[in-house]
């Protein structure tokens, strides 16, 4: 019987310590090789991950600031002028659209969208005060202390405006116009590339006149037919 297990146990074969020592090495090589594929594979599919998120991180923040343009609303100032509180330029807008929020109750809000500092750079910014009409001789400045800022874009990115009547003319800015803008041009561009970005896009604004201007031709009689703001430059 011990002979009998001592054969079988003789026929039975297993790794030698050479062929152990040779799979170990092969195992090392292919281990080494994926870390090299990996290693030159992982930063390329991090940055596309990046410009990705970044991407969808743009167009949600031109999202938001579109519709807020949208909503714009003709407003004057005070009971002295027909113009409405609209002021844009290259950076920056103000406009009156109603209040907006979980707490907000019925009335409007001036809201403000331009670059202000951050740590050194530039980031754009949407801030918002309650609407009152202002004092005669009183600036928008001067009266409306804006306030609850949301970052919406952050460097190397910057937003550009431009605005476009009726007769689909761009200019640099609008200001002390008889209508609000028909849309705007909203222009992201890489600071360090000057590239434009893909997700630049066009907001309608919804409503160019003042609810009482009810005539087919648009015209409001002494409130002025202009809708050409005096000193605007083309792009």
């Amino acid at each position: 019987m011990i002979r009998a297990r001592t054969a079988q146990r003789t026929n039975e074969r297993g790794f030698t310590l050479i062929e152990m020592i040779v799979a170990l090495a092969l195992m090392g090589l292919l281990l080494s090789a994926l870390a090299g594929i990996t290693g030159e594979w992982l930063p390329s599919w991090n940055r596309g991950l990046d410009r990705i998120q970044r991407s969808e991180l743009i167009g949600i923040a031109l999202e938001r600031i579109g519709a807020d343009l949208a909503a714009a609303e003709f407003v004057a100032a005070n009971r002295d002028t027909h113009k409405p509180l609209f002021d844009g330029s290259e950076l920056s807008v103000t406009f009156v659209r109603t209040s907006l929020g979980p707490n907000a109750g019925p009335g409007l809000d001036v809201v403000h969208l331009g670059e202000v500092r951050d740590r050194g750079e530039f980031v754009t910014v949407r801030s918002q005060a309650r609407f009152t009409p202002l004092a005669d001789g009183v600036s928008l400045s001067e009266q409306v202390h804006l306030g609850s800022p949301v970052v919406l874009l952050r460097a190397p990115y910057r937003l550009s405006f431009a605005y476009a009547g009726v007769d689909r003319a761009w200019k640099n800015a609008w200001k002390d116009a008889e209508r609000l803008p028909a849309m705007i041009r909203l222009t992201v561009r890489d600071a360090v590339s000057q590239r434009v970005l893909s997700v630049s896009t066009i907001a309608p604004v919804h409503v160019q006149i003042p609810s009482d201007c009810t005539k087919p031709d648009g015209n409001c009689g002494d409130k002025g037919s202009s809708n050409v703001p005096t000193d605007q430059g083309k792009t």
